[in-house]
């Protein structure tokens, strides 16, 4: 990736520590702290210019081929999935499809009992999840298809363009956690025909947390109801500062902002704008393509040193995660740690996700450090 060196001067963390663990909590970057420090300056002294401050809804839908109406604004990826999961239908004996690689918050709001749901889990094979058992799985009694776009541990991605072709043949929806691949994978919900797909920000997108997105394919908004609703989710033109409200009627919003509730985290959706107009004026093909050599750098580091890798090496299904199980791992990422290497511990194994202002040298040195411990 040209300029570098440039680029590292936007992230300070790169200053003090050598960070690869941005499918847990990144840190921010230099221009959406500045942005925040700003807005809550104007905050201060309620300045705040509404025109200055978008809160990123656009820039979210061109990250992932939508349109901005159909994008919502939720806190975080967990409150996506449970509107989504509590806005479908669930006949007796329906199901919902999932597997046994996925995070609790894709799984846990179809385990409520109040929906009467019933969760089949697909089995993974050597870390991998396949089409066809997935399909096998999959009935005309299955309501939804519920996965991570890549799965949080070992970073083996789904092809969503099959999965959306297994749920949409029998007549059962797809619902995508997106919060491993956006910001460093190119994503087309279109393309990819998928229903729900939600993600926070505050993983690969380099923004706060309190701030994330919802996407609701356009054909399902107006047969959808919100399982939540407030003031936010009615159409604009209910509210007009010269009348009351209009409390006799519920006009919901032909838009997704028909499952917002109330007023968002104003400071972290604008933090977040400015963090996704930074990753797509660097382009995701280019992220993609630098974190997917750095993380090949990774892999042959990681079984040159004898150790078992849990994550797919073909980059069809790869991410930018890499994942391998080691003896002691919390003990060893807390050593790390000491050193300014900040990486995490995930299922008997460490998980070592760079991103793309990431160098070869901090793989070789985190490497070098992992040999000597």
């Amino acid at each position: 990736m040209e300029n570098i060196e440039r680029i590292r001067e936007d992230f300070p963390v790169t200053k003090s520590k050598l960070f690869l663990n941005h499918s847990g909590y990144s840190p921010l970057p230099q221009p959406v702290a500045d942005v925040m420090k700003k807005y809550n300056e104007d905050l201060c002294c309620f300045e705040v210019d509404e025109t200055k401050y978008g809160l990123g809804q656009e820039f979210f839908a061109e990250l992932i081929g939508a349109a901005k109406e159909e994008i919502a604004l939720v806190p975080n990826t967990s409150t996506g999935l449970n509107i989504a999961a509590n806005t479908l239908d669930y006949s007796r004996g329906s199901n919902v499809v999932t597997t046994d690689l996925e995070y609790p918050s894709v799984v846990y709001p179809w385990l409520k009992k109040s929906l009467g749901v019933n969760v089949e889990y697909v089995k993974n094979v050597g870390g991998r999840i396949l089409v066809e058992d997935i399909e096998k799985v999959v009935t005309d009694e299955t309501v939804a298809i519920a996965v991570s776009h890549v799965e949080y541990v070992n970073g083996f991605k789904h092809d969503l363009k099959a999965l959306a072709e297994i749920a949409h043949e029998h007549g059962a929806y797809l619902i995508v956690d997106g919060i491993q691949a956006l910001g460093v994978i190119p994503v087309d919900v279109k393309k990819n025909d998928v229903d729900f797909l939600t993600a926070s920000c505050y993983k690969w997108l380099l923004g706060p947390a309190g701030s994330g997105y919802l996407y609701v394919r356009r054909e399902l908004l107006e047969e959808l109801e919100p399982p939540f609703i407030g003031w936010a989710s009615v159409k604009p033109e209910v509210f007009d500062t010269s009348e009351f409200w209009d409390i006799w009627r519920l006009q919901l919003s032909e838009t997704a902002s028909r499952f917002e509730v109330g007023a968002p985290s104003f400071i972290s959706f604008v933090g977040a704008a400015t963090a996704l107009q930074l990753l797509q004026k660097i382009g995701i093909k280019n992220i993609q393509r630098r974190v997917l050599d750095l993380t090949e750098v990774l892999l042959d580091a990681v079984k040159n040193l004898g150790f078992k890798l849990t994550t797919p090496e073909d980059e069809e299904c790869r991410s930018a995660i890499v994942h391998f199980l080691i003896a002691n791992a919390q003990e060893i990422a807390e050593e790390l740690k000491h050193k300014g290497i900040i990486i995490s511990a995930r299922s008997r194994g460490l998980r070592v996700s760079p991103h793309f202002y990431n160098t070869e040298e901090e793989i070789e040195k985190f490497i070098s450090e992992l040999k000597a411990l």
